[in-house]
């Protein structure tokens, strides 16, 4: 597994006793004594016991290779080869009496990753923040955090947070999906509506495919490339007027969620091209406005899930200009269910209309990438446990008709015991064309495995 794999347990002694010695001398006194031991018993534990008794977390190795060999990408025969370290904890202070009376906690978690594939080691703080009640009906969040709002599986309108799709599409845990944002989330709850007011400082994009990992569809070179694709990423500038803000206003009618969402910001993706000689993409301003509800399916059985968003592309809102994402329409309904014999099924319909579709075709040059005015997508999720629920066997699968492309994604995972788990999957893409959101990454088909220890 080379030196990476030498150099993790060293780092997991390393980042526990540096990183976590703050969160442990802070403990007080009063919440060691409510695991019940008589007071006469007590032993002041050592430095060490009081680290570990407050830190979690797992130790992960992951292995992808490809099926194909894709000689386009950094490494021929494989897309995948890492172990992961990561460490959480959680504090919940109780001195001072006026701050614990806002029920504060801090919550920390970070991964220690060596990439063999990039030959790197990285340290990422994927959560740390803080959370607040200094009112009964409101909660303050600040910090890095994890966003996820909607109601799609897999599938997001408004939901418009970044993604890493690198991650998904070469076997990673499905936690990896989201990016983390340095944000401060407000949320004010009442009997007649509440809100969540998310704001967002720092842009942080999707994870965009940029050859190294993942071939794909390079617009400037006009086929699937790799490491030769040299597209120049421009991100807006870290300024007060570029602060994103999401919000989302939700109730419950009876046995209904519902929820509207309002959100200014970016396109998580490049979505514009700044000059097309020196192949610079940049994100364009995007305003969001939507809903959703989701609940019992009347007559059906199971859950019916419905969401709707409007994209208004700010700096395109006439669709004239070809080299701009034009503003669209995103429209999804969903529905799951559970079995007997612990079956689970789920299907979604997924359409994107692109507004001002008119404009677009009059505007189009030769080799720009067609698209249609409805792009349409079905999803199935299928899942069985076995073996008392510690077996699951699930299969996803992406088709688009109007793409003529699919992704198809089984995967088992064994919950061996309380510490380890074994997972195995397999990512699958197909597509008649090559720009298509599929039909790109066929040569990236591959096997994933990985194995988890949790403490």
């Amino acid at each position: 597994m080379g030196k990476a794999g030498i150099i993790i347990p060293i780092c997991f002694i390393l980042s526990v006793s540096s990183s976590k010695l703050l969160f442990a001398e802070s403990v007080s006194t009063d919440v060691r004594e409510t695991v019940g031991t008589p007071q006469d018993e007590k032993k002041p534990p050592d430095a060490w016991s009081r680290i570990f008794d407050s830190v979690h977390g797992f130790i992960e190795a992951a292995y992808g290779p490809k099926f194909s060999g894709d000689k386009l990408t950094q490494k021929n025969g494989y897309n995948l080869l890492e172990q992961r370290l990561q460490l959480k904890v959680d504090y919940r202070p109780q001195e001072p009496a006026w701050f614990a009376s806002w029920n504060p906690e801090f919550f920390y978690k970070a991964d220690l990753l060596a990439d063999e594939y990039k030959e790197t080691l990285r340290y990422q703080t994927r959560e740390g923040y803080g959370l607040f009640s200094p009112l009964s009906w409101m909660d303050i969040k600040l910090g890095r955090q994890i966003l996820t709002w909607g109601t799609g599986d897999y599938l997001f309108i408004n939901d418009v947070f970044p993604k890493d799709y690198e991650s998904f599409f070469t076997g990673r845990d499905d936690e990896y999906l989201k990016v983390p944002l340095d944000a401060g989330k407000f949320s004010i709850f009442s009997r007649l509506v509440s809100m969540d007011v998310a704001v967002i400082p720092f842009f942080a994009p999707d994870v965009s495919f940029t050859g190294d990992r993942l071939s794909f569809y390079d617009n400037f070179l006009g086929w699937i490339a790799g490491t030769q694709s040299s597209r120049v990423f421009i991100e807006p500038a870290v300024q007060f007027k570029n602060t994103e803000i999401a919000a989302r206003l939700y109730r419950n009618f009876g046995e209904y969620e519902t929820a509207v969402y309002m959100f200014k910001g970016f396109f998580n993706q490049p979505f514009g091209i700044q000059d097309e000689n020196a192949k610079e993409v940049f994100y364009p301003k995007l305003a969001v406005f939507g809903a959703s509800i989701r609940g019992p399916a009347p007559s059906a059985g199971g859950i019916a899930s419905g969401e709707i968003g409007y994209y208004d592309s700010l700096e395109d809102r006439n669709g004239k200009n070809r080299l701009i994402e034009n503003s669209g329409m995103k429209y999804l309904l969903g529905y799951e269910r559970d079995f007997p014999k612990d079956w689970r099924l789920g299907l979604q319909y997924y359409v994107e209309q692109m507004l001002d579709f008119d404009e677009f075709k009059a505007n189009s040059q030769p080799g720009d990438i067609p698209q249609d005015e409805f792009r349409q997508l079905l999803t199935l999720r299928v899942t069985k446990l076995f073996r008392f629920q510690t077996l699951e066997a699930s299969l996803f699968t992406f088709y688009s008709p109007t793409d003529s492309d699919a992704y198809i994604r089984p995967r088992l995972a064994w919950q061996a015991n309380d510490r380890w788990k074994l997972t195995a999957g397999v990512n699958v893409f197909f597509g008649k064309h090559d720009w298509t959101e599929f039909g790109q990454l066929e040569g990236n088909d591959n096997f994933y495995l990985r194995l988890r220890y949790s403490f």
